[in-house]
């Protein structure tokens, strides 16, 4: 790297090239010029007379921009947009007098944000199908296995290892349904005027209301969106982007959780993440296998997560028809929330595919604690056989304390020996009592629940996502 400023990490490790460019200032200058084009035409179809030569002249340079040449209109005019009017005035001369007719700033400024917010939330969706489906077949291969459950991360009854990755699964999907609910309910800004009254249009079009209507929905069509935001003031609503961020947000969370539970499984022995053959995990300390990957899922799922109250503060401290103090905020916060979220989903589905089960280390964990689970059982055999109940949880209680103790300090759980040779058990045969250490018969409907949640929710949320995520305007939606 020779370039001596700094460069965000998102751009440089983190994020996929597909989010960088959708947040590019190509780009953005791209989707601006492709608005001031659907205002000419929409306006002309309206009785306005702006000639063909003036939309073939914007046709024809929407994505051959001079940024260099527009920077230093801006020096000059310190206002990004009108330089980049007179930027395009001079590739497109023939539209000169057309562009940006009776609009405002926010005009091509705000709905440019909303059509890549738009197109960004579908390459995330993407994203989120393809977790969501490394996630279902994790699942679906691994649902009959047991491995213990954790309740304040001490050991609690039997659950499977598919079982626990639905509930990851789940916590994703509920994501998928917020961001599809987002993505039907998002507007366009339209062409709304200086302060949102359109008066500027409808001194355009000479006092006619209806094609002043007309025009908005002219506008928002052409741009993608089904509709545009009832009201604005010069703005659209800051609390749409508070939204959004609250829905990255909680996709940070659901990879932050699964994250954890991977890096306490992995102190387990029980899950490991993927690992290369010539990764190294310390520096100093050769022999370490670190869950770096999650350890990242993390770090920047904190990052996103604080983005969100960012936005909700710029929504809450608009003033009357708008400000400018959203502008610098939120071209940090939207194009960063999203590039983070993006390397997220690329880093946890990377994790998730490449989960390395420890099916020894769970089954001995399993057996280190089933003598304690079976105690239950072993109780009722024992009142079957005659005994007093309130004798043999006490035999139970004295024999698990001593047992617990001897684990704790490396020893063996002998429960079952104790309990076998205790003379409250002698009319139970200690094969009996052995026969309840089958941990499959301790995992409830754990697989059940597991298919069951495949079939029901799981697939048919991702066919779903998979149809609306292909309107991306990539493909690039897998690792």
């Amino acid at each position: 790297m020779t370039d001596a400023r700094y460069q965000s990490p998102l751009g440089s490790r983190y994020a996929s090239p597909a989010m960088q460019a959708l947040w590019s200032e190509r780009h953005k200058i791209g989707r601006w010029r492709r608005i001031w084009l659907a205002l000419a035409e929409s306006e002309r179809e309206l009785g306005l007379p702006i000639p063909d030569s003036a939309l073939a002249a914007i046709s024809a340079h929407l994505d051959d921009c001079d940024l260099a040449v527009a920077a230093q209109y801006e020096r000059r005019f310190r206002h990004d947009v009108m330089a980049h009017v007179h930027a395009l005035g001079d590739q497109a001369p023939e539209a000169r007098a057309f562009l940006h007719l009776g609009a405002t700033s926010a005009f091509v400024t705000d709905n440019a944000d909303l059509i890549v917010i738009r197109d960004a939330l579908r390459l995330l969706l993407g994203r989120l199908t393809a977790l969501g489906r490394a996630l279902g077949t994790f699942a679906e291969r691994h649902a009959d296995l047991p491995c213990l459950a954790y309740t304040h991360f001490q050991p609690a009854q039997l659950t499977t290892v598919g079982k626990r990755a639905t509930l990851w699964a789940q916590d994703f999907g509920l994501d998928v349904e917020d961001l599809l609910h987002r993505l039907a309910t998002l507007r366009a800004r339209g062409c709304k005027g200086t302060t949102g009254t359109q008066a500027s249009f409808l001194e355009l079009f000479g006092g006619d209301h209806a094609k002043v209507r007309d025009l908005d929905r002219l506008v928002t069509r052409k741009l993608g969106f089904a509709e545009s935001f009832p009201v604005t003031g010069q703005t659209y609503s800051r609390k749409a982007d508070a939204q959004i961020l609250d829905l990255l947000s909680g996709i940070a969370q659901s990879a932050s959780k699964m994250a954890s539970d991977l890096r306490l499984l992995q102190h387990e022995g029980e899950l490991l993440e993927p690992f290369e053959s010539e990764q190294i995990g310390s520096s100093a300390m050769a022999y370490k296998r670190n869950p770096m990957r999650a350890e990242r899922i993390n770090a920047l799922a904190r990052f996103v997560i604080s983005l969100a109250p960012n936005a909700a503060h710029t929504a809450a401290t608009q003033w009357l028809e708008r400000t400018l103090d959203d502008s610098a905020n939120r071209r940090l916060t939207l194009p960063e929330a999203f590039l983070a979220t993006d390397a997220i989903l690329i880093l946890a589905t990377n994790v998730v595919a490449g989960l390395e089960v420890r099916e020894g280390v769970i089954a001995s964990h399993v057996a280190e604690q089933m003598p304690f689970m079976a105690t239950e059982r072993w109780m009722m055999l024992g009142v079957q056989a005659g005994g007093d109940r309130q004798e043999l949880h006490e035999v139970i209680r004295q024999a698990s304390h001593l047992v617990a103790k001897q684990v704790s300090e490396g020893g063996r759980n002998d429960l079952l020996e104790r309990l076998g040779g205790a003379p409250e058990f002698a009319a139970v045969p200690v094969d009996r009592l052995r026969a309840e250490l089958e941990p499959r018969r301790y995992v409830g409907r754990a697989p059940e629940q597991t298919r069951e949640f495949l079939a029901e929710f799981l697939g048919p949320l991702l066919e779903r996502a998979a149809a609306e995520a292909a309107l991306a305007p990539t493909a690039e939606v897998t690792v």
